[in-house]
C-alpha cells in the first residue's frame, strides 16, 4: 500500500468518504441490560450467545461474572479474556450487558497514514455531526498500537464494577493488525449504554484484544454509519431488580471504568 506523504487536514479526509448504501433497510441497536446495572454489578444474565446472534452479527459487550470482553463482526463471536488471550464464544456462553446490531455501513474511507484515536472520531463526528442519534463503526487495518484492558473474571458476592479496576490488566498491542468494533452513543443515553465512545479490538489471528483505551491507526479501512432506533431487553432477575441504576455518581463511574 502507497502512503500518502503530504496527507492534509481532516476535511479533505472527510470528502474522501463515500456513501455506498442510501437504501438501507432500517437499521437497529439491540441491547441486553443496561450499563448501569453492569456499574453497580449486576453480572449474570440470561441471554446466550446464540439468541444475540439473532439480533445482529456485529457488536460488543462482557460475559457472565464479568469474564472478559465480547466483540462480534462477520457473524462470529470472540471472548476476549483477562490474560489479553481471545477465543471463539460458545452459543450457550450468556451476558449480562451486549449491544448488537446487523452492521450495513453508509460510508467507507481508506486510511493512508498514521492517524490517532481522536481524529477519527473527529471523521465520524464531521459526517454524522448531531450527537442525538447512533454510530456503528468498524476499522480493518494496521495499529501502531492498541492499549486494550480485560475485567478479571469475578466471584459471589459481586463488588460493584469500580471497585474492580485496580484488578484490570492492560496489554499494548503494537504494529498488529487486527479489527475494531464500536458504537458512538448520544451523551443523553448515558447509564442506558455507554456515552460517548466504545470500542474493541481483537488481533487478525483472532488470539489477542480487549477494551480499547487508546489507539494508533497507521493505515486501513474505516466503515460507520448511524443507526436511530434503539431495543432493550430489561432483565427480570432479583439482581437487576434491586440494583441502583441511577447513582450519584453515574456519569463520572461509568467514564472512570471504559476510559
Amino acid at each position: 500500500m502507497t502512503h500518502a506523504t503530504n496527507c492534509s487536514c481532516e476535511e479533505n479526509l472527510i470528502q474522501m468518504i463515500l456513501g455506498f448504501s442510501e437504501d438501507n433497510p432500517e437499521l437497529v441497536i439491540y441491547q441486553t441490560s443496561l450499563m448501569s446495572a453492569l456499574l453497580s454489578g449486576v453480572y449474570e444474565g440470561e441471554t446466550t450467545i446464540a439468541q444475540l446472534m439473532t439480533r445482529g452479527d456485529f457488536g460488543l459487550g462482557t460475559f457472565n461474572e464479568l469474564d472478559g470482553e465480547l466483540i462480534a463482526f462477520s457473524q462470529e463471536v470472540y471472548q476476549l479474556r483477562a490474560d489479553g488471550s481471545a477465543r471463539v464464544a460458545l452459543p450457550d456462553q450468556k451476558t449480562p450487558f451486549a449491544v448488537m446490531t446487523w452492521f450495513r455501513p453508509q460510508y467507507r474511507l481508506q486510511i493512508d497514514r498514521t492517524i490517532s484515536r481522536q481524529k477519527l472520531h473527529d471523521i465520524i463526528d464531521a459526517r454524522i455531526p448531531s450527537d442525538n442519534i447512533f454510530c456503528a463503526l468498524r476499522i480493518d487495518g494496521h495499529f501502531r498500537h492498541a492499549h486494550t484492558r480485560t475485567v478479571p473474571r469475578q466471584t459471589p458476592p459481586y463488588r460493584a464494577m469500580t471497585d474492580v479496576l485496580d484488578d484490570q490488566p492492560v496489554f499494548r498491542f503494537n504494529g498488529r493488525h487486527g479489527v475494531l468494533v464500536g458504537f458512538r452513543t448520544p451523551q443523553h443515553m448515558q447509564g442506558i449504554n455507554v456515552a460517548g465512545y466504545h470500542e474493541h479490538f481483537i488481533t487478525d489471528d483472532r488470539q489477542g484484544g480487549g477494551h480499547l483505551l487508546d489507539y494508533q491507526l497507521e493505515h486501513g479501512v474505516l466503515t460507520f454509519g448511524e443507526i436511530h432506533k434503539l431495543v432493550i431487553d430489561l432483565p427480570k432477575d432479583s439482581a437487576f431488580l434491586n440494583a441502583n441504576l441511577h447513582p450519584d455518581n453515574l456519569d463520572a463511574a461509568i467514564r472512570a471504568v471504559e476510559n
